[in-house]
């Protein structure tokens, strides 16, 4: 007995410090501060600053900004992945970035293209009750917004950007219905794995990866 009771004593020791190591490994020191958090905290300001730039008229300015600031949600995401600095404050914090980014947007896209605009209007209409139907979703089962970043709105987020660039520079409005239109495929996906998790979860990849028979292998 004594030498079982050893043995489940050194190997639970092991199993600790194995996750203690993993836990630390790309750690900051302080669990909020990280380069991903503030990647996200300065996508945010930038955000902020992206309604003053578009009432000063600034359509350059605002069309690059916006560029700039979009690809740091990329940038931030990979640096978590990479070096092991997810969090849910992070995902939290990242999806909040992202909602003050693409308002912003689309005060600047109605600010400086509001004919256009209202012309297409079906194509973002339609995204924009797909993004309040997957919200109210999270927020009714979880009391939360959710935050899968799925492969989907990565994909989806790449086309907003040009379609976004391309209507503000007046060159082709179809890379923006497409982008619509993807986006309202995402928050479809996004609100049927709200319907499947029974716990709020960030970083889902795609709806594969809560189905039923997927848990079960």
């Amino acid at each position: 007995m004594k030498t079982n009771e050893a043995f489940t004593r050194v190997t639970l020791a092991k199993d600790n410090s194995n996750v203690t190591s993993t836990q630390q490994k790309g750690m900051s020191k302080h669990k909020y501060i990280t380069i991903p958090n503030i990647i996200c905290t300065i996508r945010l300001i930038g955000s902020i600053l992206l309604f003053w730039i578009a009432m000063r008229n600034h359509l350059s300015l605002f069309t690059w900004t916006f560029v700039v600031l979009s690809l740091s949600d990329t940038v931030d995401g990979r640096i978590a992945r990479w070096y092991n600095l997810r969090s849910e404050f992070g995902a939290r914090l990242d999806s909040f970035a992202d909602l003050m980014l693409y308002g912003a947007l689309f005060f600047g896209l109605f600010w400086f293209r509001a004919d256009v605009l209202i012309q297409e209007a079906p194509w973002w209409i339609v995204g924009l009750l797909s993004y309040f139907l997957t919200t109210g979703a999270g927020l009714w089962k979880y009391g939360r917004v959710p935050s899968y970043h799925t492969r989907g709105a990565k994909i989806s987020q790449w086309f907003v950007l040009a379609g976004a660039v391309c209507l503000l520079l007046d060159y082709t409005i179809w890379p923006f219905r497409l982008a619509m239109f993807l986006v309202t495929l995402t928050n479809l996906e996004a609100t049927a794995i709200t319907w499947i998790l029974p716990k709020w979860q960030a970083d889902v990849l795609s709806i594969l990866y809560v189905l039923p028979s997927k848990n079960k292998e």
